[in-house]
């Protein structure tokens, strides 16, 4: 499908909420097929930064919280209410130990836990969260990158481009 220049940023957005990343994108514009997209994405995410990460993090959702995922994330909501089923099924006490591990990571590192939870329980997230939490900045802020990617490229897979 063909956007519009302002389309094509705003559906780019809603993959990725870093903004040189879709301008990064923007200039492969419009994609031959799925290939193409997935290599100017692959690109794209080289050439980012810090603060380009931070950015593109704070267009998430925390794990489990689905008040901010209704409320905040409404553009995206489609793609990451999918993506967190696995809280669904969660115990009570699973989920209140996800709060509060994400407000004690978030206070570490100044970034929401970031973690490509599709297919994942949430037993299997929390467990992560428990793990990364005892990382470095320098080494979190790369494997979070790194899940950024994965989400990103999983949502590009799922939506007609």
């Amino acid at each position: 499908m063909l956007y519009t220049q302002f389309q094509a940023k705003k559906f780019l957005t809603t993959f990725c909420g870093s903004r040189n990343w879709v301008n990064s994108m923007m200039k492969d514009y419009p994609f031959r097929n799925k290939t193409s997209l997935y290599r100017s994405a692959k690109k794209s995410f080289a050439q980012l930064n810090n603060k380009d990460w931070l950015e593109a993090f704070s267009h998430h959702p925390e794990i489990g919280n689905m008040k901010s995922l209704r409320k905040k994330f409404s553009s995206t909501k489609h793609l990451a209410g999918k993506e967190q089923s696995g809280v669904n099924k969660a115990s009570k006490e699973t989920l209140l130990q996800l709060a509060e591990l994400n407000r004690a990571y978030k206070k570490k590192f100044g970034f929401i836990f970031i973690i490509c939870a599709s297919g994942k329980t949430a037993e299997q997230m929390l467990d992560s969260l428990e793990k990364r939490i005892k990382n470095d900045y320098n080494d979190e802020l790369r494997i979070a990158a790194k899940e950024q990617e994965k989400i990103t490229l999983m949502r590009m897979s799922i939506e007609k481009v």
